[in-house]
Order: C-alpha cells, then structure tokens, then sequence
C-alpha cells in the first residue's frame, strides 16, 4: 500500500533531521510518499502521533508542534517510488533525500505550490482518502 501525507507547516522551521542533517522548511503544504507492506492503520496512527521514537526522517518533521497531517491518501498498489518520482518530474520542489535513504529517489518530501497539479496526480492514479 502507498500513501501521502499532506502536511500543513504553519511557520518556517530549521531542525536536524538524523543523519540527514539540517533541514531547513519553508512554511506552507508538503507530501511525504510512503509505502507500508503491512500494518497500514499502525503506521498512519504512528505518523499522526507527536510522540514517537524519531526513526525515520518523517517522524522528526512530524514531531515538531508547528506541522500537522491535514489529509492521507492512499492507493492499494506499491508504487511509493513511481509516485515520488512523478512529483519530481511534474515540477513539485523536493527536500533533497528526505525519506529517500533507501532507494535512488531525489527525496520522498516535497512543497506543494500548485493544488490542482497536485490533486490532477492523486486523481489521476486513483488515490482514495484515510481521514
């Protein structure tokens, strides 16, 4: 299964992102594109959740007061990195190896500065909404 996360950052933030390093977001709309072979509700649950164990690079962004999830969306098939490079190739700015560290994708983040575009490839690809 693959999902988006849309997030609403009410205000710029800089943070360090684990072996990543600094991360410096602007404020406004971001997608994370994941995927979750198994546990599907668990793993949602664990991104909506301030308070975790910071593991993966999402989990440092999620865990900051001034970020929160306002939709998910997700598809049945497992096209996590097609999804991520689709965003890539439509123009969508991308926080360069955030959540990528596992694959040859430019980053699994990225700003969201044109809705419709954005709402064209969840349609597109038949996305459903979670929440």
């Amino acid at each position: 299964m693959t999902y988006i996360l849309l997030i609403f950052l009410k205000s710029e933030i800089e943070k360090v992102v684990g072996r990543l390093g600094k991360v410096k977001l602007s404020a406004g709309y971001y997608v994370y594109v994941g995927s979750a072979r198994l546990n599907f509700e668990h793993r949602i649950r664990r991104h909506l959740a301030r308070k975790k164990k910071l593991f993966w690079h999402i989990d440092y962004l999620l865990s900051d007061a001034k970020a929160k999830v306002v939709d998910v969306f997700y598809v049945d098939e497992v096209i996590e990195h097609e999804v991520a490079r689709s965003l890539h190739e439509l123009g969508f700015k991308v926080v360069e190896n955030f959540g990528s560290s596992d694959c040859s994708c430019p980053g699994h983040l990225f700003y969201v500065d044109d809705e419709k575009k954005f709402e064209g490839l969840i349609n597109g690809i038949g996305f459903k909404s979670y929440v």
